[in-house]
């Protein structure tokens, strides 16, 4: 009776601790809100301004120049001086984006509160997320990786969702949403200036550098990039050019479909990662794998077919790709990796998913200009499911011990 009386009292203790690490990711989730707002308004300043489905996607990975610059440099400083200190300035920076998203006139406000929304971002995938596993402690570190992953995936998913219901129900389609995301990233600053964060470790070498990581991590870095990377690749896709295909091909133009599209994706994505939660991690590489492949043929059918339902289950799948790979990467990743290298390990996975991100996206964009929408994406799927199949045997390859 005294033992079960005592693990009743440690069960209650867990708790309040288990909710201080979901309040940690709310930052990583609030920015992330902001990443894809403005997947559902492409086409409305497509239409307003007049740029070409390359210019689109060029506008788009300016995202991800800023965030690969961040990355840079986000996770080295936070490893050294702190949490807060990088994330307090890139919520600001986000809201100077919403400011300049909600009063764009031209495509150069357009790339750059896109840029700055991929700086803020940048921050977020690294010392946000290590900031969450930072709280959660030796303990916690699985929730601690499924709550920032999670986080990551549910915001980037409600974002779109959010301004599609928006921009097609209320005045200013392209203002509404983002003076709420503004409300939301004040909530997410709060949030960080209260929690308690270590204040960093040290170190020395050049602060502006690419991620390094300690050769214990390296396994688990080059494996979760083999994973994540296709499957970031192909839910890029859908919120760069999904809109475009929906409205021209499929004859979708209302912008609460393009929106609850990615949604649904991301809520596929965030989902997978708590049924996935207690398999061994080379599983969930490897099922993630094979969602990504299956997603890119999915799309391809529904692209011969003109078929808006399987164009949505290749969403759906692409977000199950992407979610495992990112999943099993950050939970390889704090598994062997210390605190005082975390942000950057978890930066230099990012890199190395969200650099092919941004270059095939565009790619097929600029294709699409030449040869056509259909061409250009099925260019892009026969390539992306050739670096998941890659990805998939590099995972097999390697002994379950491994990862």
């Amino acid at each position: 009776m005294a033992m079960l009386a005592a693990h009743r009292e440690s069960g209650r203790a867990d708790r309040p601790k288990n909710g201080i690490v979901w309040l940690a990711a709310w930052p990583v989730m609030a920015v992330f809100v902001l990443s894809n707002a403005a997947t559902p308004l492409y086409v409305v300043w497509q239409r307003e301004l007049g740029f070409s489905a390359g210019t689109l996607t060029a506008i788009f990975a300016g995202y991800i120049v800023g965030l690969l610059g961040a990355l840079l440099v986000a996770g080295v400083v936070s490893d050294r001086v702190g949490r807060k200190p990088v994330l307090l300035p890139a919520i600001a920076l986000a809201m100077v984006a919403c400011v300049l998203f909600a009063t764009a006139s031209s495509v150069a406000v357009l790339a750059v509160a896109r840029l700055l929304t991929g700086v803020a971002v940048g921050a977020a995938v690294s010392a946000g997320m290590a900031a969450v596993t930072d709280v959660g402690g030796a303990a916690r570190k699985r929730l601690a990786a499924l709550a920032a992953s999670s986080a990551m995936v549910l915001g980037a998913g409600f974002g779109p969702l959010l301004s599609g219901v928006l921009s097609e129900t209320v005045p200013g389609p392209t203002v509404t949403i983002f003076i709420v995301e503004i409300a939301l990233l004040v909530s997410a600053f709060g949030v960080v200036v209260r929690l308690d964060m270590p204040k960093g470790a040290g170190g020395r070498g050049p602060w502006i550098r690419i991620p390094a990581v300690a050769p214990g991590g390296r396994t688990a870095v080059l494996l979760g990039i083999a994973v994540f990377a296709p499957g970031i690749t192909s839910t890029s896709f859908v919120l760069s050019l999904g809109p475009s295909l929906l409205a021209h091909l499929l004859g979708a133009t209302n912008r609460v479909i393009a929106g609850g599209l990615a949604f649904v994706m991301f809520l596929g994505a965030t989902g997978i990662q708590f049924a996935v939660r207690r398999l061994r991690v080379r599983a969930i590489l490897l099922g993630g794998a094979v969602a990504t492949t299956t997603s890119m043929l999915t799309l391809l059918l529904s692209l011969r077919l003109s078929s808006l339902a399987l164009f949505g289950i290749a969403a759906v799948l692409a977000g199950i790709g992407q979610g495992l790979g990112q999943f099993g990467g950050l939970t390889a990743i704090s598994a062997s990796v210390g605190a005082d290298r975390l942000a950057e390990a978890n930066a230099a996975q990012n890199v190395g998913g969200y650099l092919p991100a941004a270059v095939l996206p565009v790619a097929a964009g600029f294709l699409s200009d030449a040869i056509g929408l259909t061409g250009g994406a099925t260019a892009f799927a026969i390539v992306v499911s050739a670096a998941a199949v890659g990805g998939g045997v590099l995972v097999s390859l390697r002994s379950a011990a491994a990862v």
